[in-house]
This record gives C-alpha cells, sequence and structure tokens, in this order.
C-alpha cells in the first residue's frame, strides 16, 4: 500500500536530519520516491525558526499503527522530543494518507486531519504526484490552489 509520509526539522542540521530520516525510512520500507526539500514558515505552535520540509511515498504491507510506531521510532532516534505541541523539533514524521485508509483511533487519524491546509505537504506532494489525492478531500493540486 503506499504510504504518503512528510518530513520536516528545525532543530540542529535540519537538511542532515532529513536526509538521516530518508535512509532510517529506506532501512524500513519500500520507498519508491523523494520530493525536494523545501524550507517553509512555521504554522502553529511558538515563535520558532523555519523549518525545511518534504515529503516520501514508500510502499508498505503493515498496519497503520505498526507503520506509525516505525516512524515514531526514527523520530525518537534523531532526538525528537514531544514537550510542546508544534513546537521546534530535530525531526517530524507524519504519516499523511496510507492508500485509501480512512482511520481514526486514539494514535492516529488518516488521512492527516490538518494535511488539507498544509502547504508544506500539499507542495512537495505534488511535485511527486501531480495528479494525486488526498482521500476524502480532493486532488492534491486543487487543494493547495485554495490555500496558496
Amino acid at each position: 500500500m503506499k504510504a504518503v509520509i512528510a518530513l520536516g526539522s528545525n532543530l540542529g542540521d535540519p537538511l542532515t536530519n532529513l536526509e538521516n530520516a530518508i535512509e532510517s525510512l529506506k532501512a524500513e520500507l519500500h520507498v519508491l520516491l523523494v520530493s525536494t526539500l523545501i524550507q517553509t514558515s512555521p504554522v502553529g505552535g511558538p515563535a520558532q525558526g523555519n523549518y525545511l520540509n518534504g515529503v516520501v511515498i514508500a510502499e508498505s504491507e503493515l498496519e497503520p499503527i505498526e507503520l506509525l510506531k516505525i516512524l515514531q521510532k526514527i523520530e525518537d532516534a534523531a532526538g525528537r522530543t514531544r514537550e510542546v505541541r508544534w513546537g521546534p523539533r530535530t525531526l517530524d514524521l507524519d504519516l499523511i494518507s496510507y492508500g485509501d485508509y480512512m482511520f481514526t483511533s486514539d494514535e492516529l487519524v488518516l488521512p492527516h486531519p490538518r494535511a488539507h491546509e498544509r502547504a508544506f505537504v500539499l507542495e512537495p506532494w505534488l511535485e511527486l504526484q501531480p495528479d494525486g489525492v488526498l482521500v476524502g478531500a480532493g486532488p492534491i493540486k486543487d487543494l493547495l490552489a485554495r490555500i496558496s
């Protein structure tokens, strides 16, 4: 099943953090595509520095919660802490969509509930899949046009 994973970092060396995360994802999943990394302004949370963001599209047969646990393990290995909601971080890996799954649990909501309003997710995703669709929300290009 295709997984769309958003990557972000704004602490330490963001480029190295994301490059290491991509290598870790390759070790765990079948990575199909990696977007260009873009610098973006933070959205929400406390005052903080700009982010480096990108998207990876990978193939996996794991259950969504199992995939989430792998993403969290990679974040933890990068020194990710969860002290401040939407605060600065060494690494943020978000499972944006997973096939056509529509899923809600205490740990995970699919598709990601705010992906449709996040240019830092939609722009690199559109680069990889110009005809991509966010389940339940619509074509990526239309979603990006609405918020740009």
